[in-house]
C-alpha cells in the first residue's frame, strides 16, 4: 500500500513550501488532508504528483502549487465564508474547512457533487450544494471569499456581486499558455484585479467570454 502520509509531506516540501507558500495554515491543512480520498481509487497512486489529476467529468484537481499560492493569496481568516465554484470532489473545498474557513462548495455535476459529500463528511464546515457554476450561490452571499476551483475564461459579474465589500475572488483567469493566476478585491458589486503568478489549471463549464461581432 502507498504511504500516502510520507507522499503528502513530500507535496508540501517539495511542491509547495519551494514556491513561496509559508501561510502556515495553508501549509497544515494541505499537509493534512488526505488527497487520495478525492481521486478516483485507480489514480490514488498520482493524487500527490505535480500536476492537474483527472477525476472525471473532464474534470481535474488544481495542482497543488496553484491552489496553495491561491489560498495564500486570498489571505483567509477563521470563521470567514468561502464559496468554491466548481468543487468537483471537493479536496479544495475540504483544504479551506481545515484551515477554519465556513465552506459551500457548489458543483452543477450531481455525480461530482456525490463524490464530493462522500468526500469531506468529515472534513469541517462543508456544505455542497448543487447548481449553475456560473449563477454562482447567492442563497447564502455575501462571501468573504470565492475560490473558482478550476480555469475560467472570464468571471462573470454574478459572481463579484455575491462578495462582501473588501471580499476577494481568486483563481486562474483565460487559457493556457497565456492564463494567469489572479486576485481580484471586491467593492460595491465589482471586483477589480492583479495578476498574481503564471499558471493553468483544467477548464470550469460555462465560463466562455461573451462572442464578440466584428463588423
Amino acid at each position: 500500500m502507498p504511504d500516502f502520509a510520507t507522499a503528502r509531506r513530500m507535496m508540501v516540501d517539495g511542491q509547495i513550501r519551494t514556491y513561496d507558500v509559508t501561510d502556515p495554515a495553508v501549509l497544515s491543512a494541505m499537509l493534512s488532508v488526505p488527497r487520495e480520498r478525492f481521486v478516483p481509487a485507480d489514480r490514488a497512486g498520482v493524487a500527490y504528483v505535480d500536476t492537474d489529476v483527472p477525476v472525471g467529468k473532464g474534470r481535474r484537481l488544481l495542482k497543488p502549487m496553484v491552489l496553495a499560492k491561491l489560498l495564500q493569496a486570498a489571505g483567509i481568516q477563521p470563521e470567514q465564508r468561502v464559496l468554491v465554484v466548481g468543487c468537483a470532489t471537493g479536496y479544495a473545498a475540504a483544504v479551506l474547512a481545515r484551515m477554519g474557513a465556513q465552506v459551500v462548495a457548489l458543483e452543477q455535476d450531481a455525480a461530482l457533487a456525490a463524490e464530493a459529500r462522500r468526500a469531506v463528511a468529515d472534513a469541517g464546515e462543508v456544505t455542497v450544494v448543487e447548481g449553475s457554476l456560473a449563477a454562482g450561490w447567492p442563497g447564502q452571499a455575501p462571501y468573504d471569499v470565492i475560490l473558482l476551483d478550476g480555469a475560467v475564461e472570464a468571471v462573470p459579474q454574478d459572481l463579484f456581486k455575491q462578495l462582501a465589500d473588501g471580499g476577494r475572488l481568486v483563481g486562474v483567469i483565460g487559457e493556457a499558455p497565456a492564463s494567469k493566476a489572479m486576485l481580484f478585491n471586491a467593492a460595491h458589486g465589482t471586483g477589480s484585479g492583479r495578476a498574481i503568478f503564471d499558471a493553468a489549471a483544467g477548464p470550469l463549464p460555462g465560463f466562455s467570454k461573451p462572442a464578440v461581432f466584428a463588423f
